[in-house]
């Protein structure tokens, strides 16, 4: 039971890696072809704790967020599906 267990978890690794190799290698191609990244606009906020426990929130601007165009981050930059779907920044101050 054990041994299967083994070969189960190493199979997944196995699996994950190539998945995450491909969409590097699929991303590398894209970006050849100038079509690898694109940009999300995002809405950008500042959360400032007061002294009575309670927080500030203060809307800072709307800025153009470089995504990859990819299933997983890539190249330091957040996939675009994911920016899409989270387009509030926080920064804690």
């Amino acid at each position: 039971m054990r041994r299967l267990l083994l070969r189960v978890l190493v199979g997944m690794v196995a699996v994950a890696a190539l998945a995450y190799a491909g969409d590097w290698a699929v991303l590398r191609v894209r970006v050849a072809r100038g079509a690898g990244f694109g940009s999300v606009e995002v809405s950008r906020f500042m959360v400032t704790p007061l002294k009575s426990g309670k927080a500030e929130y203060d809307f800072l601007d709307r800025a153009e967020v470089q995504c990859t165009r990819s299933a997983f981050p890539q190249m330091g930059d957040d996939p675009c599906w994911w920016v899409e779907q989270h387009r509030s920044e926080w920064i804690l101050n």
